[in-house]
C-alpha cells in the first residue's frame, strides 16, 4: 500500500504469467486496453493497486484474472456475476471488474446478467462479443447472427441474437459503452470511463475470434469501411463521422428512428445533427443508437449511456446503518437477555 498510485504504468498490471490465446484473438488487444486503462484510473480515483479486483466465468475471455497483476478469481460458467456481486457487497472499496464473454454472459449467465445490471450494483462488466462459442470449439451462441452455419446449426441458425446493450439498456442499466478489439485507445477510454462511474458499467468489446468465426466483425471493422461504418460518439459533441467526416446522424421523425445525412446535401449543416447526450435519462435514443448496424447505419461505439442513479452498494449500506440506529438490540449479550429469560439453578 506504499506505492503512490500515480507512479503505476500498464507493466505494473502484468502478471507473470504465459498469454495463452490463440495468436491474432482479438482478446490480447483488450488485455492490452485495460493495462493501459488502469493506472489512469489508479490515479483519478486515487486507488492503490490492491483495490482492484477481476473475476471471470468460463470461456476464453475467463482466463484474463490470471493475466492480471491484481486480485483474481476465476469462477464457474454463467456465475461471474453473482460473485463480483458478492465481492463488491462485502467490500465496497474494491474496484470490481467483471470479465465475461458473450455465451458465458447471455446464455448460462443471463438471469445473473440483466438482475447485476437492475441492481446497479458498483462493478465493471467486459462483455467480449465474438459471436462464438470459443473455448467449446465453435457452437453458436446468443448473438451469433441469423443463419450462420456452425457446429451446432449445421444448416445455419433460425434464431434471432441478442443486442447486448439492448439488454443493458431494457434492464434499466446506466452505464453502456462499446468498442471494438482493434481500437485499443478508444477501448482504454471506455475502461477509464466505466471504472468513474458510480453504479454497474457495461462495455462491450466487439472481439474477433480468428479460429471460430473469423471475420464476424468485418463488414463494419476493416479498416477501408471502418470510418464510414462506425461513429465514435462524445457527450456533448454532434454525432458526425465518415473518411471525410461529412455524414451525420439526424432524428426521422416520421420513422421515429435515426437516419444519416451528408453535410452540405439539400442544405444541411453541422446545426442539423444531433448532438450526443449520453447523460440523458431517457433511453430512447440510446435505444436507437445500441440498435443501429452496419452498412445502413454506423455502429455506434464510444459511451453511450452514462447517468446518475442509486447503487445497490450504497442503499445496503444506508439500510444497515439505519436499521443499527434505530435497533433496540446493539449486541448478542443483549439479545440473550432480552424477552423473558429465566435461571437455572
Amino acid at each position: 500500500m506504499s506505492e503512490l498510485c500515480n507512479k503505476y504504468t500498464a507493466q505494473d498490471f502484468k502478471s507473470d504469467q504465459e498469454v495463452r490465446w490463440c495468436p491474432g484473438c482479438g482478446d490480447h488487444a483488450i488485455l492490452a486496453s485495460v493495462q493501459k486503462a488502469l493506472p489512469e484510473v489508479a490515479e483519478a480515483l486515487n486507488y492503490t493497486k490492491e483495490r482492484f479486483t477481476f473475476v471471470s466465468g468460463i470461456g476464453c475471455s475467463s482466463r484474463f484474472p490470471y493475466y492480471m497483476n491484481t486480485y483474481g478469481f476465476h469462477s464457474i460458467h454463467g456465475r461471474a456475476a453473482a460473485i463480483a456481486t458478492g465481492v463488491k457487497v462485502a467490500n465496497p472499496k474494491l474496484s470490481v471488474w467483471e470479465i465475461t464473454g458473450d455465451g458465458d454472459a447471455l446464455a448460462i449467465g443471463g438471469n445473473h446478467f440483466i438482475h447485476a445490471v437492475r441492481r446497479n450494483i458498483d462493478i465493471n462488466i467486459i462483455l467480449f462479443n465474438n459471436e462464438i462459442y470459443g473455448l467449446t470449439k465453435g457452437q453458436y451462441s446468443p448473438t451469433s447472427k441469423l443463419g450462420i452455419i456452425t457446429k451446432t446449426s449445421p444448416f445455419g441458425t433460425v434464431e434471432h441474437p441478442f443486442m447486448p446493450g439492448e439488454i443493458v439498456l431494457g434492464a434499466r442499466g446506466t452505464f453502456f459503452a462499446r468498442s471494438l478489439d482493434v481500437e485499443v485507445a478508444l477501448t482504454k477510454d471506455c475502461m477509464v470511463a466505466a471504472a468513474k462511474h458510480d453504479g454497474t458499467s457495461v462495455v462491450e468489446v466487439l472481439q474477433n475470434c480468428v479460429i471460430f468465426n473469423d471475420g464476424t466483425h468485418a463488414g463494419f471493422v476493416d479498416r477501408e469501411v471502418r470510418e464510414d461504418r462506425t461513429i465514435v460518439l462524445r457527450h456533448g459533441e454532434p454525432m458526425i463521422f465518415g473518411k471525410n467526416k461529412d455524414k451525420g446522424l439526424v432524428l426521422d421523425v416520421e420513422n421515429m428512428n435515426l437516419k444519416v445525412v451528408k453535410l452540405g446535401e439539400n442544405g444541411i449543416t453541422e446545426k442539423d445533427i444531433l448532438v450526443h447526450n449520453a447523460k440523458n435519462p431517457n433511453p430512447g435514443i440510446h435505444m436507437m443508437l445500441v440498435n443501429m448496424k452496419a452498412p445502413e447505419l454506423p455502429v455506434a461505439l464510444g459511451v453511450i449511456r452514462a447517468v446518475k442513479d442509486s447503487t445497490y452498494d450504497d442503499n445496503v449500506r444506508d439500510q444497515v446503518l439505519d436499521v443499527m440506529k434505530n435497533a433496540k438490540i446493539h449486541s448478542m449479550d443483549e439479545l440473550l437477555r432480552s424477552g423473558d429469560t429465566w435461571e437455572v439453578e
